[in-house]
């Protein structure tokens, strides 16, 4: 659903496509520093805050929590009012939270600070719905292949950073040079980023966010803390209920909304559902090459197996990782474009996979490490780039930044299994040297192990991922037949926005939860939206020209219109020619029975209409959703009764009721 004066974006001076790339890919580095930075002082943190170690590490819980919370929240108000603004918002937030840390220097302000960075877990999923609105096809693989790739380049620079701001500036430092980083980013986005135009209309769904911002805090809390509270305590026993109980009120919730917060009907549809299966496999696979490989390099040589590196050194070995990222980044796009999204997603599973068997084989030497490293990060970076790909082909134009929010959302619950994961391997596989415990080198091999087979998870989920419903070519027609669509120039993007509403037949009454395909003249599916309470939709056209419109709804019957749009922004709306109709005819033997009263209701007794047979014995009523539900039929005498159960599976369902004897079994025409 979407509404304003036009499509694509909006550039109050015309930046070069590689500017606005390479500002948003910053930002994708931004966040991941700030991710990071605090993971190498961690050990530090009890020292400089007098604080236990299990507070010190609600730094990083914390900031988990705020993302879970804001990412789906920040990215439904993307999409409804301007992409830009909530990316500055989210920025702001995050800078805000660095400098409060630094300048308050207690460990309160500390997390206040991290809570507020949360916020920027919603720059990516939204940076990379600006890029499909504001750049041309051609380019958008290749930007989103960046920005996905921008992720690892910070975390394998945030590592050393934070060690060597810690060493020569402070701890305060590490907060603020990351907010001074993010300062300096907000004011090239205001200056360099388009705002696009698409926008979803309708009411933002308050009662769906506070629901999942309840389930998604109760359901990481545990399994962050599971290890330390223990996993069969009552805290975390009583968090996994509660998300449980929460969530099973909020699928129903959403499932009732015409404007909710996720849209779940588009969620469940197979390429969008097995994609999100794959970002938890993808998210518990990538997260264990970055929490065990500069674990495993400080181990101390003690041991036999460890190589006793410096925080600063350890952090240097992951750049390699982060650099092979980036250079991954035009491969993924260069498969993407000739072979499709789903390709390159099973490739870098594939990729993840073989990485990890190299890093169980190659333990013993820091070459072999940072080699195993290397491959796994290089399959991450295929793997993300592919994702938001697929997410955005299957769902409408208008809804880009909240997919991506939710596909998100879900790679941080891998992400968090795998943290918990990964500690509990550290903590119970051990080995005891001069007094000292340190994990043993079994450990390592099992988290590989495990990641190994979530990579080969991700393999499997992804190959099931059927065709994506719209195609969007990478090199589209320059010339077109009269009356077809005459997609914009490969150098610059042409899209049209058209909104309208889905009425009855009487043009006057909305009718809500339709849904409206536009394909152009060769039958491929162009782009498509779900109607909201109001009846309103929106679609997002590749140019002007002529295209099909079809619009079904459960209840009324499918319309189709081939309808020719100029290349500015419009408004169409669309008339249902007439409602479904359940009919039948009510008989006692072979006698038409006149006005009998036919009533409709559902088992849980809500009635869906009534009415009388005619001298043929013939009624109508409207056809309902399809379902279970009572019938009942009360003779002329008004003392009679006969009810029996029907299941409505498909439209215009004729029912004829016998009367009197023993009844037949009832017929289903169609």
């Amino acid at each position: 659903m979407t509404e304003g004066t036009g499509s694509g974006a909006v550039r109050r001076r015309q930046y070069p496509d590689w500017v606005v790339i390479a500002t948003l890919a910053s930002g994708g580095v931004v966040v991941s520093l700030e991710k990071t930075a605090v993971v190498p002082l961690l050990p530090e943190y009890p020292r400089i805050f007098g604080a236990s170690s299990d507070d010190v590490s609600w730094m990083v819980t914390i900031t988990l929590l705020s993302a879970a919370v804001a990412t789906p929240i920040v990215s439904r108000l993307a999409d409804m009012f301007g992409k830009r603004r909530m990316l500055l918002i989210a920025m702001v937030m995050m800078v805000a939270g660095s400098f409060a840390a630094s300048i308050g220097g207690t460990f309160f302000w500390a997390l206040v600070g991290r809570g507020l960075q949360g916020f920027a877990g919603a720059v990516i999923p939204v940076g990379i719905s600006i890029l499909r609105d504001a750049l041309p096809q051609r380019k958008i693989a290749g930007a989103v292949s960046l920005m996905s790739a921008s992720f690892g380049i910070g975390s394998a620079l945030g590592l050393p950073m934070a060690g060597l701001i810690y060493e020569r500036l402070g701890w305060r430092a590490t907060f603020w040079v990351v907010g001074v980083i993010g300062a300096a980013l907000i004011a090239a986005i205001v200056v360099v980023v388009p705002e696009s135009r698409v926008r979803a209309p309708g009411r933002f769904d308050y009662e769906g966010a506070l629901v999942l911002s309840g389930a998604m805090t109760a359901l990481l809390l545990a399994i962050s803390k599971g290890g330390v509270w223990g996993w069969g305590s009552y805290p975390i026993l009583g968090l996994f209920a509660a998300a449980a109980v929460l969530l099973a009120v909020w699928f129903p919730l959403e499932l009732r909304k015409g404007d909710p917060l996720v849209d779940l009907r588009t969620s469940a549809l197979p390429p969008v559902l097995l994609t999100n299966v794959a970002a938890v496999l993808v998210g518990f696979s990538m997260y264990a090459n970055m929490l065990v490989t500069t674990q495993q390099l400080q181990l101390s040589r003690e041991t036999g197996f460890g190589f006793g590196l410096s925080v600063l050194v350890a952090g240097l070995t992951m750049i390699p990782a982060g650099l092979a990222m980036v250079a991954a980044a035009p491969v993924s796009a260069r498969l993407t474009n000739t072979f499709g999204a789903k390709v390159t997603l099973v490739a870098g599973c594939a990729v993840m996979a073989a990485g990890y068997l190299s890093r169980v084989l190659l333990v013993h030497s820091v070459t072999g490490i940072i080699l195993g490293a290397v491959i796994v990060s290089v399959g991450t970076a295929m793997a993300m780039a592919a994702m938001p790909t697929i997410i955005m082909s299957n769902v409408p134009l208008t809804d880009t930044a909240a997919a991506n929010g939710v596909n998100t959302l879900l790679r941080s619950v891998g992400t968090s299994t795998c943290s918990a994961a990964v500690a509990s391997i550290l903590a119970s596989l051990t080995i005891q040297v001069g007094g000292a415990v340190f994990p043993g080198m079994d450990a390592f091999r099992t988290i590989f192990v495990l990641a190994g087979f979530a990579a080969l998870a991700a393999t499997g989920v992804s190959c099931l991922i059927p065709r994506s419903r719209r195609r969007e070519a990478t090199h589209p027609r320059l010339h077109a037949a009269p009356g077809e669509p005459r997609p914009a120039p490969a150098d610059r993007k042409g899209e049209i926005m058209i909104t309208g509403t889905m009425l009855a037949d009487d043009g006057r009454t909305p009718v809500p939860g339709g849904l409206v395909t536009v394909l152009d003249r060769g039958g491929v599916p162009v782009d498509w939206d779900r109607g909201d309470d109001g009846g309103r939709y929106a679609v997002v056209l590749p140019g002007d020209g002529r295209y099909v419109l079809v619009a079904t709804q459960q209840q009324w019957r499918p319309v189709s219109e081939a309808v020719t749009f100029s290349g500015a922004p419009g408004s169409h709306d669309i008339r249902f020619p007439g409602r479904l109709m359940l009919t039948g005819q009510v008989r006692h033997g072979r006698r038409a029975v006149a006005g009998a009263l036919v009533i409709l209701v559902q088992p849980a007794g809500e009635n869906h209409g009534a009415a009388r047979s005619d001298r043929q014995g013939r009624y109508e009523l409207p056809l309902p959703r399809p379902g279970t539900y009572i019938l009942t039929v009360v003779e002329p005498d008004g003392v009679t009764t006969h009810t029996r159960r029907v299941i409505l599976p498909a439209p215009n369902t004729v029912i004829d009721v016998e009367l009197g004897g023993k009844p037949p079994p009832t017929g289903l025409r169609i």
